[in-house]
């Protein structure tokens, strides 16, 4: 089950072989975090992170990524900025397709009726849910407020 610890080995060799230095520099930050996360694992008696944990490592490295680039183009340095876009396009290619606004939608509904939420008390209870089903899939941010518009009508 180590499919995308291996996808991002494979894909290391060949950029190294292939001399693509940005790809190279990207995927050996991304084999850090991931022996990091192994690390802090084994103390708590586990072995290494599992391709869900990868997941959550590598949407966090985007999201860092996705807000650096719009501090350097809010700042003017274009070329710092188009650094972060290539890195942030690299790490998404580990990553599940993420799915459309429409596909979001149906997700929550779903998340929504899966759990029984009816109130915004229950909103945790949705946020895991997605979390658990569609990891790296959907923006939990923008998820998070439509679940607040959907369950704010069923506010006791």
């Amino acid at each position: 089950m180590q499919d995308m610890r291996e996808n991002i080995s494979a894909a290391l060799k060949a950029a190294q072989k292939d001399q693509d230095k940005r790809r190279v520099a990207t995927l050996r930050l991304v084999s850090a975090a991931i022996t990091d996360r192994d690390i802090a694992l084994r103390g708590k008696g586990k072995d290494s992170a599992s391709d869900e944990e990868i997941a959550e490592i590598l949407v966090k490295m985007v999201k860092q990524r996705d807000e650096s680039s719009e501090l350097y183009r809010q700042g003017g340095r274009p070329e710092l900025e188009k650094q972060e876009r290539e890195e942030i396009d690299i790490i998404r290619e580990f990553l599940p397709k993420p799915l459309s606004d429409s596909e979001a939608e149906a997700a929550i509904a779903s998340a929504i009726d899966e759990t029984g939420a009816v109130s915004l008390r229950d909103m945790g209870k949705v946020m895991a849910w997605l979390k658990e089903h569609y990891r790296g899939q959907i923006d939990m941010a923008k998820a998070g407020a439509k679940i607040k518009a959907s369950l704010a009508g069923g506010q006791a």
